[in-house]
């Protein structure tokens, strides 16, 4: 029952395209395979490419985040040129929850995932993905590393264009492995530096191609591998111990859930046995070494998009999955809805924009939304995020008033929201298992629970209505704006939608090396053809325009030659790419929109042909209706029984009446003369096909 409940939800197109609502599904049907590839030639060239680069237990531990201690100058060469968002909170403290409502735009109460063993397709089958999206849009897709927990989201054929690549997994016994260890080896040898040799060659392989490529880092995850050379940078560099390294007085019990997160490792103690500070600190060089490893690989991969000519159109992104606890109130890893678990690293980078730092609360989940805007994607209606474009845009220091975050099952886990001052959690239902209250302006380390305090009464009563009334009602003032605000490039005419207007316009410029309206040449290739046309029908229905209801765009009469003639050149070209694909599929339904004047039977086509033909027509009325095909003695060959029609028309592959060539015997026909005619009744038209062989 919940998984269909589940699925109404996303029984809407995700465009104002309500007449092809199922043109996504064409895109997510696609297999791997060389032929579904987008084709250069028929691709938006002038569109932001995305590198998107996610960390493992990354905490924002990190030179460009104040901690100058660790050495990560490729990160931060990431920032420098984008926006650094200082308080970016995960939707859920583990894996797996975390990396699915990024890449889904769903929150962990919609997916129903809170463990690293259910599948997004399990419980939301329906679920557009980030790279879907993308994919849908023309993209070539790709994800290398460790993108997803399961394997079954990282080989996901509707969100990737080719199969997932990721280094080969060497099974270990966690209680005969050490935490960390130095190894004397080059980068490549371990697993991140083959993740960025990978993503340098799939580079030069996609460079000409609009392209969404994903990195996923194995570091700093334990246990820690590091190539020797970036574990000696540390020598000599003072690493600080944690603030507070005991949980923080008054704390509800089930809080510190943490203890023995990483403590099966060989060289760690069991159970609650307080780490020492000389081993704390030696874990904490350990991880800050491994992160430098890590920003080296990205470094490698930054210099290749610069080799290419790709840096200045390219979208970086730049994320752990949530935050890490290094001995943090006497904890290690994460799992818990301490500040420190839930607060992640986030710098995204987009060409041309002023770099900032902004310290706007915004979540992870608001990454899909902001990639979309961005790369003037429309945003699907079911995602529950928010573009953080505003914030890059207008360099804002202020935007949602609160962000949210969960962990554990319903009876036990808890619910957490942050505000700009305070973090408040509720354990089990209505806080019946404990309740906390931080408050940051003086207590920044989270060191006493006040949530008890007779004092704070109303503070957490209102922040506990703020909690249960959800993040729909802490959306940022911006939020419905931000969907759509930059022009539609395929909107040609700018009139805030895309429909037959705007393909007439491409229509007639086609030729053109230096056409008056600059935006007719869509791919930026220095011509307009069919091409451009082709990639702006496959966005028909799109609008800017958010207060629009869902529309179906209809086509007049007088348009239907130029759509026929759009469409056989189509065919003609078609190279089985996402634009031909779903550009024809747009024009063919504009087709079927259409109610034409009189009932009209037109040349078969290919004519001659050889081994099969379609028969078009015109049908002014809805009738049944008849084809038979004669030899030139009048004799039919084969009758066509097409039932009762709907009044449209029927000149499309998709549409038109097909003959194999075989006549009522199933035999092939000869070459010669045949004559054809439409009979719906009130109609009879005749016309002549040859046959040549």
């Amino acid at each position: 029952m919940k998984n269909k409940k589940l699925n109404n939800v996303f029984s809407q197109p995700i465009s104002r395209r309500e007449f092809l609502s199922t043109s996504l599904k064409v895109g997510a049907a696609a297999s791997f395979t060389s032929g579904l590839l987008p084709n250069l030639s028929a691709e938006t060239k002038g569109q932001y490419n995305v590198l998107f680069i996610i960390g493992d237990d990354l905490r924002p531990f990190l030179g460009c985040y104040g901690h100058e201690e660790v050495i990560t100058p490729n990160i931060d060469k990431i920032a420098e040129k984008g926006t650094q968002f200082n308080r970016a909170y995960c939707q859920y403290p583990l894996c797996s929850p975390s990396r699915i409502s990024m890449m889904s735009g769903l929150r962990p109460e919609t997916t129903q995932i809170i463990n690293n063993r259910t599948e997004l397709r399990d419980t939301v089958p329906n679920a557009i993905t980030l790279p879907q999206h993308f994919k849908s849009n023309g993209y070539h897709t790709q994800s290398l590393g460790r993108v997803h927990t399961l394997p079954r989201l990282q080989d996901d054929e509707y969100s990737w264009s080719v199969p997932s690549w990721r280094p080969t997994y060497i099974p270990y016994d966690i209680s005969e492995t050490p935490s960390w260890r130095t190894l004397d080896v080059d980068d490549d040898e371990l697993e991140d530096g083959k993740i960025a040799k990978r993503a340098i060659n799939v580079l030069n392989d996609i460079k000409n191609q609009p392209f969404f490529l994903t990195l996923g880092f194995f570091q700093p995850h334990l246990p820690h591998k590091i190539p020797i050379q970036y574990y000696e940078l540390y020598d000599g560099i003072s690493l600080n111990l944690p603030v507070s390294t005991q949980p923080p007085e008054n704390a509800p019990a089930r809080s510190i859930n943490n203890w023995n997160a990483i403590r099966a490792y060989q060289d760690l103690p069991e159970g609650r046995v307080p780490l020492t500070d000389e081993k704390t600190l030696e874990l904490i060089r350990a991880y800050a070494a491994s992160t430098t490893y890590m920003d080296a690989q990205i470094g490698r991969v930054l210099a290749q998009l610069d080799v290419l000519g790709l840096t200045d159109n390219t979208v970086i992104v730049f994320c752990g999955d949530h935050g890490y606890h290094l001995g943090d109130h006497g904890m290690w890893g994460k799992q818990t809805l301490f500040d420190v678990s839930l607060h992640s690293p986030l710098i995204i980078s987009i060409p041309g924009q002023l770099p900032t730092v902004t310290n706007s609360l915004c979540e992870l989940i608001d990454i899909y939304p902001t990639v979309c805007h961005a790369c003037d994607l429309p945003i699907p209606r079911e995602n529950e995020g928010s573009s953080m474009l505003p914030i890059i845009d207008q360099q804002l220091n202020s935007w949602k008033p609160a962000v949210f975050s969960r962990f554990g099952g319903p009876v036990y886990g808890g619910r957490s929201i942050r505000t700009d001052q305070y973090r408040y959690t509720e354990r089990g239902e209505n806080g019946r298992y404990g309740i906390e209250l931080y408050d940051y302006m003086n207590d920044p380390d989270e060191t006493v629970n006040i949530a008890n305090l007779p004092e704070n009464n109303d503070l957490v009563a209102e922040l506990s209505e703020q909690l249960h009334a959800g993040w729909q009602n802490a959306l940022p003032d911006t939020h419905e704006q931000t969907l759509m605000t930059r022009p539609l490039r395929w909107d040609i005419n700018n009139d805030g939608i895309v429909d037959i207007q705007d393909l007439l316009i491409i229509s007639s410029s086609i030729g053109d090396t230096e056409p008056e309206n600059p935006k007719v040449d869509v791919n930026y290739d220095g011509k307009v053809n069919i091409i451009d046309l082709l990639i702006v029908a496959a966005h028909i229905g799109e609008s800017t325009i958010q207060s629009a209801p869902p529309r179906s765009i209809m086509l007049s009469r007088k348009h239907i030659e130029k759509v026929d003639k759009w469409l056989s050149e189509a065919y003609q070209l078609d190279d089985g790419s996402a634009v031909f694909r779903d550009g024809i599929a747009n024009l063919e339904a504009l087709m079927k929109n259409i109610i034409p004047e009189k009932t009209v039977l037109l040349p078969n086509y290919p004519n001659p042909f050889n081994p099969e033909t379609w028969i078009p027509y015109d049908l002014a009325q809805d009738s049944h209706v008849n084809i038979s095909i004669y030899n030139i003695q009048g004799e039919t060959v084969k009758h066509i029984n097409l039932g009762y029609q709907n009044a449209g028309t029927y000149r499309t592959k998709s549409h038109a009446a097909y003959w194999d060539g075989r006549n009522t015997n199933g035999e092939p026909v000869s070459s010669g003369v045949y004559f054809y005619s439409l009979n719906t009744g009130k109609t009879k038209t005749i016309r002549q096909m040859v046959i040549l062989k």
